[in-house]
């Protein structure tokens, strides 16, 4: 932390809290909205995708009114109050199965927006008010650091997340007498609207499932299924909505922590008003064609990393399905007496885990290269973080050439289907590559926007880059289609393919980027 501005470790604390309760939420998103209201995995894809696309796309609309109202504190603070309003929404208990389809489920949909309209205002700004940290010429060779400190901070939150989220679900199903499996939520939407009409083995999985559900090992009977199926979806879906509390909590601490610490922020408010001379100045030096080019460059980029969010942010959709469906489960068991951490959500800490862990030795690796005067620059480290992202596809189609097609796994035996499962390794191996490859992306990226910005525009900017992200996760609804109708390994060689074929994109502008961003 040395040598770095005295607002960052308040900015990244802040941005902690509110990344905890969002981690929570989207480590349990894409199976909450299946196991709540029995959709497929391509049309929860829909919701996933769309509400993804407009965090970030809110995000533009967030960093419109701060940079007109040049009020970024105010609105970063609104951001963290409307989010709460939104998980608030969310949290609130509600049957399962749903009485009305349509209601429920637009009310679920309401509070999504709400999250991600918050998002909108907190995300981008806070971004902004950190670069602007680094606008000082004592800070402006800690730039890249300073943002590299800031995300690491955003994934201690995202580490813990998870497990909270998992432990709250599971307790509350062993409270209820239950214990926690995977696939009986997608057995019991079926067998409730099938009823004995299930395809393939689906009837005699569920009974199978549902005879080692109750932990003290009541036997369901098959005139039982029905009244078991509604027990066990009511209180596996009530234990989501009360993880939704804890997100709201974090909200309020990431909001004491913000107000507490405002003043350590800059605020471009007084800066344009006492000190515009100096930004003035920055600015009558570029002229309108370096402007100019420097927009052009920053979209260059933004257009290329939209190929790495929607194969990134796999990761709690398709990625969340297969640890769902082929990875071995059972051996991910940690007893904690009240409640039990175990569940494919529990992958999602792992990306987080790994950010922390790297971020020291990515930051050291690039200071030992720098003082060996080998300068490595911002789009060359985004180009071999798009080929890393693209080695981690390659990793998990290898492991995937022998599995069944998810049309082929629902005629599956519940014992054939768990001699096919592959080691829970294989999602931490992936988990660690993209994240190597995350580092040499986003908060570099997220760096490069800041510097390569002109001064006038700087939220502006930072909302293009979430909304270029948006873009990428309007499309993550591809990866659930490709996880339902596609062999399985073929589903990730489209994202390969993506990720590779947007290094060579990349690769062939970084001498023009390098110029024009010099």
């Amino acid at each position: 932390m040395k040598g770095q501005p005295q607002g960052l470790i308040a900015a990244a604390l802040a941005n902690m809290g509110e990344r905890f309760g969002f981690y929570i939420m989207m480590a349990i998103l894409t199976l909450f909205i299946s196991a709540k209201f029995g959709l497929d995995e391509a049309t929860a894809g829909y919701i996933y995708s769309g509400f993804y696309a407009s965090i970030y796309l809110l995000a533009l609309v967030g960093g419109i009114i701060a940079d007109k109202t040049k009020n970024y504190k105010g609105t970063i603070m609104w951001g963290l109050v409307v989010m709460s309003l939104g998980y608030l929404l969310i949290a609130i208990p509600t049957p399962t199965p749903v009485p009305s389809l349509p209601l429920y489920l637009t009310l679920t949909c309401l509070g999504l927006l709400v999250i991600a309209f918050g998002n909108g205002l907190f995300k981008g700004n806070l971004q902004a008010l950190v670069g602007q940290m680094y606008d000082n010429k004592e800070f402006s060779a800690k730039r890249e650091s300073g943002f590299q400190i800031f995300y690491m901070f955003i994934n201690i939150g995202g580490f813990f997340a998870p497990f909270v989220a998992i432990g709250v679900r599971n307790w509350w199903l062993k409270v209820n007498n239950f214990d926690y499996n995977a696939k009986l939520p997608e057995l019991c939407h079926e067998y409730l609207a099938k009823g004995e009409h299930m395809a393939g083995e689906g009837l005699a999985n569920l009974t199978s499932y549902a005879n080692s559900a109750y932990l003290d090992g009541t036997p369901v009977s098959a005139a039982g299924l029905h009244d078991f199926c509604n027990g066990y979806l009511d209180v596996f879906n009530r234990g989501f909505h009360y993880a939704f509390i804890a997100a709201i909590v974090m909200m309020l601490v990431s909001l004491v922590i913000y107000l507490s610490n405002k003043q350590r922020f800059p605020d471009p408010s007084k800066k344009a008003a006492a000190g515009g001379a100096k930004a003035s100045a920055e600015e009558i030096t570029m002229s309108a064609q370096e402007i100019r080019q420097r927009i052009y460059a920053l979209f260059a980029v933004f257009g290329v990393v939209i190929f790495f969010w929607v194969s990134f942010h796999q990761n709690g959709y398709s990625l969340t399905y297969f640890a769902r469906d082929y990875v071995n489960l059972d051996v991910i068991n940690i007893n904690l007496g009240f409640t039990t951490i175990k569940g494919a959500e529990i992958f999602q800490s792992v990306n987080p885990f790994f950010v922390v862990t790297l971020t020291p030795l990515i930051m050291w690796f690039f200071g030992w290269l720098r003082k060996r005067n080998v300068e490595v620059s911002t789009p060359m480290k985004i180009a071999i973080g798009m080929g890393i992202a693209a080695t981690a596809y390659l990793f998990l189609m290898f492991f995937s050439l022998a599995l069944p097609g998810k049309a082929a796994l629902a005629g599956m035996k519940a014992d054939q289907v768990q001699s096919i499962l592959v080691t829970p390794w294989v999602m931490v191996g992936l988990y660690f590559i993209l994240t190597v490859a995350e580092l040499f992306i986003s908060p570099l990226g997220l760096a490069f926007v800041s510097k390569v910005a002109p001064p006038h525009m700087q939220g502006l900017m930072q909302g293009f880059w979430l909304a270029a992200t948006a873009v990428g996760n309007a499309l993550l609804f591809v990866g659930g289609w490709l996880y339902m109708h596609t062999p399985m390994w073929a589903t990730w060689f489209v994202f390969v393919a993506a990720c590779g074929l947007s290094m060579l994109v990349m690769l062939s502008m970084v001498r023009w980027l390098e110029r024009v961003t010099r």
